[in-house]
Order: C-alpha cells, then structure tokens, then sequence
C-alpha cells in the first residue's frame, strides 16, 4: 500500500507563493503518474496538475502559467510550485499517484488558504 504524504501548505498573501511537497513510501518509479488535486469548499475536487513517469506534464487552464509540477524519483517525491496566488486557489490540496494496473492512492491533503 502506497502512502502520500504532503506538506507545505499554509497561509500566504494574494500574488505569493508556496511550494508543495508530496512524498512517498514506495519508489514513484512504479507510479505511472503523479498529480495535484485541489478541493474548494462547496466545489468537486478538480485536476490542477499532472506529470507521468516519463516527465510529460499537463496543467487546468486556471492554473497554467502560474503552477508548476515536478518530480525527483530519488526522492520519491512530487512537486507543486505554486505562484501569483489568487484567492480562488484557496482550498485543500491533494496528492495523487495511479499505477498502470489501475491501482490509485491519496494523500490527506494539506490546506492551502490565500488571503489577506
């Protein structure tokens, strides 16, 4: 049983930013993909990010040009640079990992809240 983990959220000004860490317990290797998904209060739980195993990256249209995904597979984690913050960012972000044999994990997620 894979597990995530992430950190990094917390509380920041509008146009500042935060980095996200996800970590796993398993090599992330055998994870075809990795992303970040965020959830609003009162609002479905969206796809803001993604990166595969072999580095391709995808982004939602509110987010492009402002969030970047990344991995290091010797750390077993995944990344999410966050910049020029919106307060529509606010909400609690979560890990993703999905094998190919369709097996998927999350982390507990880790409150993001942009404001002044």
């Amino acid at each position: 049983q894979v597990q995530l983990v992430e950190s990094g959220g917390g509380l920041v000004q509008p146009g500042g930013s935060l980095r996200l860490s996800c970590t796993s317990s398993e090599s992330i290797v055998t994870i075809y993909f990795m992303a970040w998904f965020r959830q609003a209060p009162g609002k479905q739980r969206e796809q803001v990010a993604l990166i595969t195993s072999g580095g391709s990256t995808s982004y939602a249209e509110s987010v492009k040009g402002r969030f970047t995904i990344s991995r290091d597979n010797a750390k077993s984690a995944v990344y999410l640079q966050m910049n020029s913050l919106k307060p529509e960012d606010t909400a609690v972000y979560y890990c993703h990992g999905q094998k190919t044999t369709g097996s998927y994990y999350w982390g507990q997620g880790t409150q993001v809240t942009v404001s002044s």
